[in-house]
C-alpha cells in the first residue's frame, strides 16, 4: 500500500470545502498539475470530470469546514482511495489548543502544511478569506493557537446589514487612507483596518518570537501581499498543498 501511494504514474486529487467555496487540485509527486474553484452545487459534476480528464488518480484527500452532499464523497470514494482529514487524524504537531474539538480542520491541515513543508522554524500562517485566521507554530512543532477576525466581504456587509445608509461595497483598493467620500471612507476602513490588523499581528508575534517565518494564503492573499510591509510567503494555494502534505504523512505513519 505504502508503494502505491508513491507510483510516479498515480496522481492525488486534494478537496478542500469551505464556507462558500470548494477548492480542488490534482497533484502529481508534489507537483500541482490542475486546480479550480467552483460553488458546491457544481461539485459532482466537476469532480467527475477531474476524474475523466485525470485517470491516473487512485488516491484523494479531503477536508471541510462546510457542508457536502453524501454523492460527492460516494463519488470519492467510488473513484479513488479516499483519506478524510478529521480532527482524529494524526497531525505532526502537538496541538496545546484548550479546545482541540472546536478548532477547524482548515486550520489545522494549514498548521500541518506549516510543519511538514517549513521545518525547525517558528511560522504563523494568516488565511485571508471569509474570515481570516492566525494560527501559530512553534519551532518545537507545538501549536498554541491564534486568533480569527472578519475578513473583506463580512466588513463589507456588516457596515451595510447593520446601519441604515451606509451602501455595500466590494473590495476596492482605497486611493489614500483618508477618505474623501462615504465610499472612499469605506473602503480606506475596511483595507487599511485590515492590513493594520495583519501588520500588528505580525509584529506582536516577532516581538516574542525574532526569527518567524509568515505565510499568507487564502482568497484575497494576492491583494494583501502588495500592501503589507512585513516579509511573508505569500501562497494562494498553500491549504491544499498542506492536504497534499499531510495526506502524505497520514499514510507514511499510518
Amino acid at each position: 500500500m505504502y508503494l502505491c501511494f508513491h507510483n510516479k504514474e498515480n496522481m492525488l486529487l486534494a478537496i478542500d470545502v469551505g464556507n462558500t467555496r470548494i477548492k480542488v487540485a490534482v497533484f502529481e509527486k508534489h507537483t500541482l498539475l490542475f486546480q479550480d474553484v467552483f460553488v458546491k452545487e457544481e461539485a459532482r459534476k466537476k469532480i467527475e470530470n477531474i476524474f475523466k480528464n485525470f485517470s491516473e488518480i487512485t488516491e484523494s484527500v479531503f477536508s471541510s469546514v462546510g457542508k457536502i452532499e453524501n454523492d460527492v464523497l460516494e463519488l470519492l470514494q467510488k473513484s479513488s482511495r479516499l483519506n478524510v482529514i478529521s480532527s482524529e487524524t494524526n497531525f505532526p504537531f502537538e496541538n496545546k489548543y484548550a479546545t482541540p474539538k472546536t478548532l477547524g480542520v482548515d486550520r489545522m491541515v494549514l498548521a500541518s502544511g506549516a510543519t511538514l513543508l517549513y521545518p525547525n522554524q517558528n511560522r504563523l500562517i494568516i488565511d485571508a478569506g471569509t474570515c481570516i485566521t492566525y494560527d501559530f507554530v512553534t519551532a518545537e512543532d507545538v501549536y498554541l493557537g491564534g486568533a480569527i477576525s472578519p475578513g473583506f466581504r463580512l466588513r463589507y456587509e456588516a457596515l451595510h446589514n447593520y446601519t441604515a445608509k451606509l451602501p455595500l461595497l466590494t473590495l476596492e483598493q482605497p486611493e489614500h487612507f483618508i477618505g474623501n467620500s462615504t465610499d472612499s471612507s469605506i473602503h480606506s476602513g475596511v483595507v487599511n483596518g485590515i492590513i493594520n490588523e495583519i501588520e500588528g499581528f505580525i509584529n506582536r508575534y516577532r516581538e516574542q518570537y525574532q526569527v518567524l517565518t509568515v505565510i499568507l494564503t487564502g482568497g484575497d492573499a494576492e491583494f494583501l501581499a502588495k500592501n503589507i510591509k512585513n516579509t511573508i510567503f505569500a501562497n494562494s494555494n498553500f491549504l491544499l498543498e498542506s492536504l497534499e502534505a499531510i495526506h502524505h504523512y497520514t499514510i507514511d505513519n499510518d
